[in-house]
């Protein structure tokens, strides 16, 4: 098992980038912001669903051949910037969908489409595919064995706690909504500017640099 010690390092370096709003975090407030805190709990949900493949494929190997190619890596950059730009499109095309707070709830039946455009998000992030590999084996003990166990044991202790903070992100952004839905105006430009957020995450991604560069 993981040392104490490397235990309580790692949840301390950690919790800075968690806590800080990154890619997950804006990504998430422009769902919000477009579908409110449903919308929103159920992105931050399918986004960190996608995390825990990654941790997966790290500890496995799979994350590590990506961040090591240049020509992988790239590959899922480019997939990842493109899908965020379309989900910001579609929130712009679809601001003026809703007019008021219950119409801004997603379906019922919309439900597993939120989530799995939130699970595309995050396993197409290369951000943290590169952070995983970089990060992780830092904190292994190699003489507890197990290595394997031990960096999905870490990852998934990362994953709970970015579950955490990015969902309260999310609710928090909805809550805003939610004032902002009283007047349908309103609404329809907070929509669009969650998919303004959106695309311009997308683009900003675009400019993510291989660890080799």
């Amino acid at each position: 098992m993981i040392p104490n010690s490397n235990l309580i390092a790692f949840v301390l370096i950690a919790l800075p980038i968690i806590l800080i709003p990154g890619p997950s975090v804006l990504f998430l407030i422009g769902r919000s912001l477009s579908l409110g805190k449903l919308g929103g709990i159920i992105s931050s949900l399918g986004n960190a669903t996608g995390g825990v493949v990654l941790v997966f494929a790290v500890a496995f190997g799979v994350g590590t051949i990506i961040a090591q190619s240049v020509i992988a890596f790239t590959i899922v950059k480019y997939l990842g910037a493109a899908y965020l730009i379309y989900l910001g499109v579609q929130a712009i095309r679809h601001r003026n969908a809703h007019t008021t707070a219950d119409d801004a709830a997603p379906r019922p039946q919309s439900r597993w489409r939120i989530f799995g455009q939130g699970f595309v998000v995050g396993i197409t992030n290369p951000k943290a595919t590169v952070f995983f590999v970089a990060v992780l084996p830092q904190f292994v003990s190699f003489g507890a064995g197990n290595v394997q166990l031990q960096l999905l044991l870490l990852g998934l202790l990362f994953m709970a706690i970015a579950v955490v903070t990015d969902t309260s992100w999310a609710i928090a952004a909805g809550f805003a909504r939610d004032w902002f839905a009283r007047s349908p105006q309103r609404i329809t430009t907070l929509s669009a500017t969650g998919g303004v957020a959106l695309i311009a995450l997308g683009v900003g991604s675009l400019f993510i640099p291989h660890a080799k560069q």
